[in-house]
């Protein structure tokens, strides 16, 4: 099977202390995730595998009544769409007091556009807004959630096909676009959160068989989700800016020492 490497490039600002770790014998039930677009996909997985691991785990949709999965793992469900600031701020009031240690913007949209003259500039803007001005909305209402955590870690779900450097094959216009851009927001965030004991991160998941994906794709949901939540729990104070891997075959992520990708 031909090798599929998704480089992940992770903005991390951090200082000692700060650490998710699963391996400890910390309980988990003490410790709050919130994931964007729960409803499906990588999102539903993200939430099933942090409810398993005993997190108290926050999902996010835009329509809570037809989120019936995500209802059934028994988790907290709350109504958000990310492009819009009224359903962020009733999405922060309703979550005010309440610490959370670790956000995963994770919603997200893949609009196909391949051409320039086929491209929907309106379509391009839609997905600029979901996908880079959403986690910069909910980031920035939940700020005073993370603080309070003891977490502080924010991870949001970026691509390879955000990447400059590796950009040698066009198409995707908007998706591109608005993956490079979330990369540098992150970046930015990191370097502003530094100080404040913060870890923020940007991660590929990989190619894998989602309604985005599609059924084509090497990994797996669950595949994908256990390797990003191996990545997350090793992070640690003294990591800083490094590129990751997950390969198809083994599953396994890898990290080692490297300049940014994008």
């Amino acid at each position: 099977m031909k090798k599929l490497c998704a480089f992940l490039f992770l903005a991390v600002a951090a200082v000692p202390g700060a650490n998710l770790s699963m391996a400890s014998e910390t309980d988990n039930s003490a410790r709050a995730v919130l994931i964007t677009g729960a409803n499906r996909g990588l999102g539903l997985e993200f939430a099933r595998q942090y409810k398993a691991a005993g997190w108290q785990v926050i999902g996010t949709a835009r329509k809570p009544d037809a989120a019936t999965e995500l209802q059934e793992l028994g988790v907290k469900v709350v109504q958000l769409d990310v492009t819009d600031a009224e359903s962020v701020a009733s999405m922060a009031t309703e979550l005010d007091g309440q610490p959370i240690d670790l956000l995963i913007n994770n919603a997200g949209v893949l609009p196909m556009q391949d051409t320039l003259p086929e491209a929907d500039i309106g379509t391009v803007a839609w997905t600029l807004d979901v996908n880079t001005l959403g986690p910069m909305r909910v980031s920035q209402a939940l700020l005073p959630n993370l603080s309070a955590g003891e977490g502080k870690m924010i991870v949001s779900i970026s691509s390879g096909l955000g990447s400059l450097e590796r950009n040698s094959g066009g198409r995707f216009y908007g998706y591109r676009e608005s993956k490079a851009a979330l990369n540098m927001f992150t970046r930015s965030l990191a370097s502003e959160l530094r100080n404040d004991g913060f870890i923020v991160i940007v991660m590929d998941p990989g190619w894998v068989q989602t309604d985005m994906g599609g059924p084509s794709a090497p990994l797996t949901p669950e595949q994908s989700i256990r390797g990003v939540r191996a990545v997350i729990d090793g992070l640690a104070a003294e990591d800083t800016r490094r590129k990751i891997r997950v390969l198809s075959r083994s599953t396994m992520v890898r990290a080692w020492p490297g300049s940014e990708s994008g």
